[in-house]
């Protein structure tokens, strides 16, 4: 490109010489619309992109218009505390989407898995749990609930499911089953399921929690498997879908465990040797990697709720998951912007990030 604008430079100061004056226009490439999106936004606006929350009451509030106009947080997580019938809930899709007023869509989440772990079954029809999917054999069934989650979330104007869980093996119904090629099978049916759909989607909790010891909500468990055990029982379900589907269309859901073999300090959620030397670096992702919600206790009783959200996006992770207090979401927000201003995160690693998030988000 530079040799092209040289030459015909070139060519107009000799025309000029030889009394030949022409005008001589550069060939200047459009900026890629992510680009041009990416530069017309604010550092505080491109903060927000990376801080999904979760908001209280069935209708637009004060609070959440005060959030949402402050904090630009860019998605929302509904919970059956936000979920009475499909027309109350679009409407309330709708009504935080036009007082959010941003330059790009928001995500709007729910946790429909399936079984125990789904959202406003008094008005929706629940899939079965992932465990009973595995154990009927077939991996097309996974494939069948993924197209009616996706469904379903579409009539009440969710965007984006976090669902399928990929981990092998739990305590809780919530994985396809014990075996990781079985798993692996299933969860790239649910994938084809979700994207015949063009509906957004979300593998969880990576690197895998099913040997989890301890519910992650209450505490931190440790898991002591060598690498080696982990490459072999636990991330094939997470290879398959990165290797073979477009990396744009689902998110990585990262865990709070902490993996001993991989960093004995940090979990996962906070962990550079996971989420950039794992995920990023070995696996090739490259797309959104969020974290749990980071008020469970495996992670708050371990690491002060300021330095949670800038030591997320350090390790490498793109979008913080507070789902419960105003007060913490403005925090982790807040820190965030304070640690590009004093220079700890440098806003290309801001840039980064909302990048992957907007290369989403262009899928709505």
């Amino acid at each position: 490109m530079l040799r092209k604008i040289f030459v015909m430079l070139l060519a107009a100061i000799i025309c000029a010489g030889c009394g030949e004056v022409k005008e001589v226009q550069a060939d200047v490439e459009p900026l890629d619309p992510i680009e041009e999106k990416l530069q017309s936004m604010t550092l505080e606006e491109k903060i927000g992109q990376m801080v999904m929350i979760g908001v209280y009451g069935t209708e637009l509030n004060d609070d959440i218009i005060f959030s949402l106009n402050n904090f630009h947080f860019g998605g929302v997580i509904f919970y059956d505390r936000n979920l009475e019938s499909v027309a109350q809930a679009k409407k309330f899709v709708n009504d935080i989407e036009y007082a959010a007023n941003q330059k790009v869509p928001l995500f709007f989440a729910l946790d429909e898995e399936g079984g125990r772990v789904a959202r406003g079954r008094n008005f929706l029809e629940v899939a079965p749990s992932q465990e009973s999917i595995g154990l009927s054999g077939n991996p097309a069934n996974a494939n069948y609930w993924a197209k009616h989650n996706a469904t379903i979330l579409k009539s009440i104007g969710v965007n984006i499911n976090f669902a399928p869980v990929a981990d092998v093996g739990s305590r809780d119904t919530r994985s396809f089953g014990d075996d990781a090629q079985l798993v692996s099978n299933f969860v790239e049916a649910a994938a084809q399921g979700y994207e015949a759909e063009n509906f957004l989607y979300t593998l969880k909790h990576f690197p895998g929690i099913g040997k989890s010891k301890i519910d992650p909500h209450k505490e931190v468990s440790a898991v002591e498997d060598s690498k080696e055990i982990l490459d072999a029982e636990d991330l094939p379900p997470f290879k398959r879908i990165i290797n073979g589907h477009d990396n744009s269309k689902f998110m990585i859901m990262v865990g709070h465990l902490r993996y001993d073999a991989l960093d004995p300090v940090n979990s996962a959620s906070l962990s550079p040797a996971v989420m950039t030397g794992l995920l990023r670096n070995e696996l090739g992702f490259s797309g959104v990697v969020i974290t749990d919600d980071l008020e469970m206790g495996a992670i708050k009783n371990h690491t002060d709720l300021p330095s949670l959200g800038v030591k997320m996006i350090l390790a490498g992770g793109d979008i913080a998951l507070v789902c419960h207090n105003y007060e913490s979401q403005q925090i982790v927000y807040n820190s965030i912007l304070e640690a590009v201003k004093r220079g700890e995160i440098s806003v290309e690693r801001i840039n980064e990030s909302v990048r992957r998030i907007l290369k989403m988000k262009a899928h709505l």
